[in-house]
């Protein structure tokens, strides 16, 4: 599979980071006025990196047995595909803003560019992690031979924009997925970097992140 970046001889991405936590609904709402804003060309593509206090989403394949308790926590029907997942503190999660049309028109190598995306950034801090077939998100095998996922994929495309993204375990409680079937898959339960013995501070994953989006997407540039 060819990147979609490679035929892509565009400007810098906007990369973007929020401190503190974002409410879900106006992340929404920002996604949805800078999709209509790059359409248009008034605005750049934009990387989105934050975090989300507690809550679960579902995206468009949801099936509604699959919320087993929610805890008390909101619950979001959202327009991005795939199930159910859960945001919050401890979860990095980044939200892509990008044309497709001008890079590529191909939604499949877009996915595959996010995942690429992920697994790099994993391996800097020595986890080795790995599409599966006919899942989605990113897994890792511990030395037990059971298979956690680690992060989440889930899009939604109009006029060929992408938005929202991906979403990566750094430090999360991972007590809160159990209130639901993460991305509708019983079989397999979740991790984390911490989970998993790797501690890097939300700053340095966040260096890398943004080290290896350039890798796969190309350059990015830090808002004014």
């Amino acid at each position: 599979m060819v990147s979609i970046a490679e035929s892509a001889p565009l400007g810098a991405v906007e990369w973007r980071l929020s401190p503190g936590l974002v409410p879900y609904e106006s992340a929404v709402a920002t996604m949805e006025s800078r999709v209509a804003a790059i359409r248009d060309g008034s605005a750049p593509e934009l990387v989105w990196a934050l975090e989300h206090p507690p809550l679960y989403t579902a995206g468009t394949s949801a099936a509604d047995d699959e919320l087993l308790d929610p805890r008390g926590l909101p619950v979001y029907r959202t327009g991005r595909g795939g199930r159910f997942t859960w945001h919050g503190p401890g979860q990095r999660v980044a939200y892509v803003m990008l044309d497709l049309k001008k890079r590529g028109a191909d939604v499949r190598a877009f996915v595959g560019d996010l995942e690429s995306w992920v697994i790099a950034t994993l391996a800097r801090f020595g986890v080795s992690a790995e599409r599966r077939p006919g899942r989605v998100g990113i897994w890792v095998t511990r030395s037990t031979g059971e298979e956690e996922k680690i992060a989440a994929i889930g899009v939604r495309v109009r006029h060929w924009i992408s938005y929202h993204g991906v979403a990566i375990n750094v430090a999360p409680d991972l007590g809160h997925f159990a209130g639901i079937v993460p991305c509708g898959i019983f079989e397999h339960g979740v991790t984390s970097l911490a989970e998993l013995g790797r501690k890097p501070g939300m700053a340095a994953f966040d260096a890398a992140l943004r080290a290896e989006f350039e890798n796969v997407f190309g350059r990015t540039l830090a808002p004014a």
